[in-house]
């Protein structure tokens, strides 16, 4: 077997977040203490020690701050405060400090590029135009036609501007998500003071670090000019990079930085490529991660993916960047629900589809856990979920996100270990399959999805080669991903089998086999046969 394409391996410690298993926790969505059908935060200190036993090693925690959620928390009237339908201040508190005891950091969600309209600061930027807080956000004048002052159009309905006119102040204010969501101009230094203290709050209160949500949009282009006519229909927040937020991001590494313990910022850059998402590393002093967006977008294909490694590690290595892999979030599709619909499109018969769908996510999960750079994993795909089928009388977000935010089966039980009575639902509908993926069915039954995940997350953990060892592709059969982790003279290979049908791999026949993703106990040799969407981690 031949290789190409190496990499050197970092030297040196390493920061903590680089050889961590990040989970996603969408606090709505993962458990409910108090019986109204909406998750919350004493919902999620209950079940630390479920994520613990997971191995995961950081929480990424979405909004849970005071909002009017028109977009569900992503709407922030209240900076340093808990919504009372998630807590309190005193139970984030209590949060943070059971999370510590078990080993896990903790990141929480910033929202720097807009805030709610109900923010007492817009409620006084509306007033008048000389009121305090007016510089606070971005204002224009229509044109003499009474048109916005420009093109750009929203991220939730691409007929909309991004711009909404205020009435009683004759000017259009700047909002690229939801109306209910107005830009910040941080272009005024007040309010670049306001949201650095917003961050000192947090880290005062022992965070661990922050998810900086549509990070690259804090910086504007102050002549707001029209996007190209050949971008039309594009949300300009896809388009939004200007030079004067990089400076920005330094101020606010050196905050971070200035705090013990390595804290950190992770960053939404919702760019169109991988090398534009690569520069808010700066040279170091920037973001510490950027999210890669490519790989939630990618089908189940191993050409596919080969490119994705490949612009991933050709915008970033050079760089000397970490990379984040990522395949589902709050914002889209699952991904087993991606390649099952994908299937579907293609023309996959009924039981193919059946068959392979389990496989093609147990692979998914090796591929996740196994590339050089920083997992993350969103809550229930380790119980390999789907996507609620959610009826339109239930539907509830602006974004059309609803599927993949359902709330997560804890137990067989008819509400699922959700404490709802009589007359109470769960916010949104539960995801398919219930009954048998649940968090206590699969505990029971180490054939199940979550131990896969558990038994590579401490494969991950016992070799250096999967957290700290270089990456090589490795040349492999039409169909196939192969590539090699090694670290102070261990290595081993990740090989993932994309086809529905089994491939002969010869080369790694007699290599030790250390995970199979369809096989819980896989002691003994590789016979260099690799089945259909299986994924193995041999060592040569």
């Amino acid at each position: 077997m031949t290789v190409s394409g190496t990499h050197r391996a970092d030297a040196g410690p390493a920061p903590w977040w680089e050889g961590a298993v990040f989970y996603q926790v969408y606090p709505r969505s993962f458990a409910d203490s108090d019986g109204d059908g909406v998750g919350d935060l004493a919902g999620i200190r209950s079940h630390l020690a479920d994520l613990a036993w997971l191995g995961v090693d950081a929480l990424w925690i979405s909004p849970f701050f005071r909002s009017p959620m028109a977009d569900f928390g992503y709407d922030v009237s209240d900076y340093c405060d808990v919504d009372p339908l998630f807590g309190d201040l005193a139970e984030f508190d209590g949060l943070v400090a059971d999370a510590h005891r078990l080993g896990m950091r903790v990141v929480i969600d910033w929202v720097p590029n807009h805030t709610s309209d109900q923010h007492p600061w817009f409620l006084d930027a509306c007033s008048s135009r000389t009121s305090a807080h007016r510089n606070w956000y971005v204002w224009r004048d229509p044109d003499p036609d009474g048109r916005p002052p420009n093109n750009w159009v929203s991220a939730f309905d691409l007929d909309a501007p991004a711009w909404t006119f205020h009435e009683p102040t004759g000017q259009w204010y700047l909002h690229l998500f939801e109306s209910a969501q107005p830009d910040l101009n941080w272009d005024e230094p007040d309010v670049v003071e306001a949201m650095h203290d917003t961050l000192r709050f947090w880290l005062d209160r022992g965070v661990d670090g922050f998810r900086a949500d549509v990070i690259h949009g804090i910086g504007k282009d102050p002549r707001l000019p029209d996007d190209p006519p050949e971008l039309a229909g594009i949300p300009h927040c896809a388009l939004n990079d200007v030079p004067v937020t990089h400076a920005r991001l330094r101020d606010l590494r050196s905050l971070v930085d200035s705090y013990p313990g390595d804290r950190m910022i992770v960053g939404e850059v919702f760019l169109m490529t991988t090398d534009a998402v690569a520069t808010y590393y700066g040279d170091g002093d920037e973001l510490h991660l950027a999210f890669n967006f490519p790989p939630l977008f990618a089908p189940w294909l191993a050409d596919r993916w080969r490119a994705c490694i490949e612009d991933t590690r050709g915008a970033l290595d050079p760089r000397g960047a970490w990379p984040t892999w990522v395949l589902s979030n709050h914002d889209n599709p699952r991904h087993r629900t991606r390649y099952d619909r994908a299937a579907a499109r293609a023309g996959e018969d009924a039981h193919t589809a059946a068959r392979r769908s389990e496989a093609r996510a147990r692979a998914a999960a090796v591929l996740l856990l196994t590339l050089r750079g920083t997992p993350f994993v969103y809550q229930g795909d380790e119980l390999g979920l789907t996507d609620a089928d959610i009826p339109d009388v239930r539907r509830v977000d602006p974004g059309g996100r609803d599927g993949c935010r359902a709330p997560i089966p804890w137990d067989p039980s008819t509400a699922h270990g959700w404490p709802v009575g009589d007359g109470v639902q769960t916010w949104l509908p539960m995801a398919p399959e219930a009954d048998a993926r649940n968090r206590v069915t699969e505990r029971a039954d180490l054939l199940s999805m979550l131990h896969l995940y558990r038994r590579t997350i401490a494969l991950r953990r016992a070799l250096p080669a999967l957290t700290r060892g270089s990456f090589t592709l490795l040349e492999t059969p039409p169909g196939v991903l192969g590539y090699r982790r090694a670290h102070s003279g261990d290595a081993v290979d990740v090989l993932i089998n994309f086809t529905g049908e089994a491939v002969d791999f010869s080369a790694a026949a007699g290599a030790e086999l250390l995970l199979a993703s369809d096989d819980p106990d896989p002691a003994g040799r590789f016979d260099g046969l690799l089945g259909s969407d299986q994924a193995v981690v041999v060592r040569r």
